[in-house]
């Protein structure tokens, strides 16, 4: 797939939507997990918060400070640097109680200027360069205690809080990445079977090109509908135009083929009564209008065949016979015929009664006595077959006797356009024409697809 494939384009439009949506799902993800554990860090840090201020009594070694009357109950506090840790700080006389984690170490406390009995959220740095989570209560100590006021402290190492996000991620990210698998997977198949109504299409047009059908039909979905149907008009529209021409063709041809050989016959008519050069030049001159007319004609009957025609072969054979045999050549001739009734083709009956018509007349034309005109299917094909008992054609001029101009017979008043159109017929249907040598006479063969209906 290149760039230019629609398919290609709406795959990367939904991997590049669906990385966004996976990359803001995972930071979403993350922050949401890690306000949840600051939520549990904290509720836990309130509990030890809660726990040392309920543990305040008096000193008894030394009258007017404080002390605990047990140590909280979590063992961190006792490993050194741990993470979580506690510190008291008498203001009035400046004495500091701290957990044993904190080791030699001294928190810096942020001053609270109010004692108002809540819990205020602090970060600081701590020991070893760390960075900690701390809350802070300020509270105002009784009488007993000596008085005053103190600042209790409870904090934790937020590395740790950083280390439990990033191991979430780590383990979100697999999971991540098989929704994201799956998502693409997904996009893949909507994709494949939202663009299968234009595949449908292009193989339907496939079809109606080939003649198996002759419209794409209805049955697609909502949004394709109005494009197959502006397709099926714009058939029926240059059918119906090209109908006409084809029409306008088949007048034409009536009305300059029987001027033409009126011409001819004067121009006879002068050569016999010895007006040789201007007979010739006459002759000359409407030899070029017949060529140009029915190259014209051709050009036009062949410009679009339907190719769901149907033509039988021996009605064919027999309306251009029984036209051929009221000529003068026709006349003379015996004429064989052995063509099955049944037998059709896949091709325009005015196409092929032009082509037989042609063929026809030429074997007419050259025959001694007999014209033999056969036909047979053959698998998917059809074979018909007009022969004559005349001379022939010298084997290195069976090329030229195709070749649109090309006559090899200067007698008569034809165009040299006879078995080129014939040739240009049969090819527009995906047929072919073959001259051969009969020994005695000339055979040209003509192949054609069989009709395929029943």
């Amino acid at each position: 797939m290149t760039f230019g494939s629609l398919r290609l384009r709406l795959l990367l439009a939904g991997a590049a939507s669906t990385l966004v949506a996976l990359a803001l799902a995972a930071y979403g993800l993350t922050i949401l997990f890690e306000r949840h554990v600051e939520r549990r860090l904290t509720a836990e840090l309130v509990v030890h918060l809660n726990q040392i201020t309920a543990q305040l009594e008096p000193s008894t070694n030394t009258p007017g400070e404080i002390t605990l009357a047990a140590q909280p109950a979590d063992p961190r506090f006792e490993v050194p640097l741990s993470g979580l840790y506690w510190q008291i700080i008498h203001e009035q006389k400046g004495t500091v109680l701290r957990s044993r984690s904190l080791w030699d170490s001294e928190l810096a406390l942020p001053p609270e200027p109010d004692v108002d009995d809540v819990i205020h959220q602090h970060r600081i740095a701590g020991p070893a360069d760390t960075e900690l989570y701390l809350l802070q209560r300020r509270v105002e100590l009784p009488a007993r205690m000596g008085g005053g006021t103190a600042r209790i402290a409870v904090a934790w190492d937020a590395a740790e809080t950083t280390k439990a996000v990033r191991r979430f991620a780590a383990d979100l990210t697999p999971l991540l990445t098989i929704i994201g698998a799956l998502l693409l997977a997904a996009a893949w198949v909507q994709v494949s079977i939202g663009l299968r109504p234009l595949s449908d299409i292009r193989s339907r047009l496939a079809a109606v090109r080939s003649g198996k059908n002759r419209r794409l039909g209805a049955d697609f979905p909502d949004e394709v509908r109005p494009l197959a149907q502006e397709i099926d008009e714009l058939i029926d529209a240059r059918d119906a135009e090209l109908q006409r021409a084809r029409a306008r063709a088949g007048d034409l041809a009536h009305g300059l083929r029987t001027p033409l050989q009126v011409l001819q016959a004067e121009i006879e008519r002068l050569a016999k009564d010895g007006h040789a050069t201007v007979a010739l030049n006459l002759s000359t001159v409407t030899r070029t209008m017949q060529r140009t007319v029915e190259r014209e004609l051709a050009r036009v009957r062949l410009a679009s065949p339907q190719r769901d025609s149907e033509a039988s072969i021996a009605a064919a054979v027999e309306q251009v016979v029984r036209v051929v045999q009221r000529t003068p050549d026709g006349e003379r001739m015996d004429w064989i015929v052995d063509v099955p009734p049944d037998l059709a083709a896949a091709i325009d009956h005015d196409d092929l009664s032009e082509a037989l018509g042609n063929l026809i007349e030429n074997a007419a034309r050259h025959a001694r006595h007999t014209v033999t005109i056969s036909g047979y299917r053959n698998g998917p094909a059809v074979t018909l077959k007009v022969a004559d008992d005349g001379p022939g054609i010298p084997e290195d001029n069976l090329a030229e006797a195709l070749r649109r101009g090309g006559r090899l017979d200067e007698r008569g008043s034809g165009a040299g356009l006879g078995l080129a159109i014939v040739t240009d017929i049969v090819e527009s249907w995906s047929g072919t024409l073959s001259l051969d040598n009969a020994n005695p006479g000339l055979a040209a063969t003509l192949t054609l697809k069989a009709s395929s209906r029943p």
